[in-house]
């Protein structure tokens, strides 16, 4: 995997993915950026939430669940000194659909957790508390 980071000016750098893709990060206003996108440790909350999400979502759709919305809150707490590392995330799972059955919803939350993710393993290796939680709602 690679990736390319430019600086755009000011606080601004663009990210190019290894696919092709680009984002905009930039800093708040206090810290000589305009806000134009994302804080970088945003970008790791939000790389954290994909990773988790896409599995799963994969492991629900083997278990052949009939899932419409999978959305997930992430929530983290930062050390107040430099570096101001994360110190402890919690990720909440709503998961949406037809008859879920709930222990299918807690192992696939589980299997993500201590098996397949590889951000949030890796996260929790480097001294990070990750809680994993979720609910279930039914489709209307």
């Amino acid at each position: 995997m690679k990736v390319a980071i430019n600086w755009g000016g000011d606080a601004k750098f663009v990210g190019q993915s290894g696919s092709g893709h680009e984002i905009v990060m930039d800093g708040p206003p206090d810290h000589g950026g305009k806000n134009l996108g994302p804080r970088p440790m945003e970008m790791l909350l939000l790389g954290l939430g994909g990773c988790t999400s896409f599995d799963v979502m994969s492991i629900l759709q083997k278990s052949r669940q009939n899932v419409s919305d999978c959305h997930a809150e992430i929530e983290a707490d930062r050390a107040d000194e430099v570096p101001s590392v994360f110190t402890n995330i919690r990720i909440h799972f709503i998961v949406t659909g037809e008859n879920l059955k709930d222990s299918l919803v807690k192992r696939a939350v589980s299997l993500s957790a201590e098996k397949y993710c590889s951000a949030s393993i890796m996260l929790e290796k480097g001294g990070v508390e990750i809680t994993h939680s979720y609910e279930i709602r039914s489709k209307e």
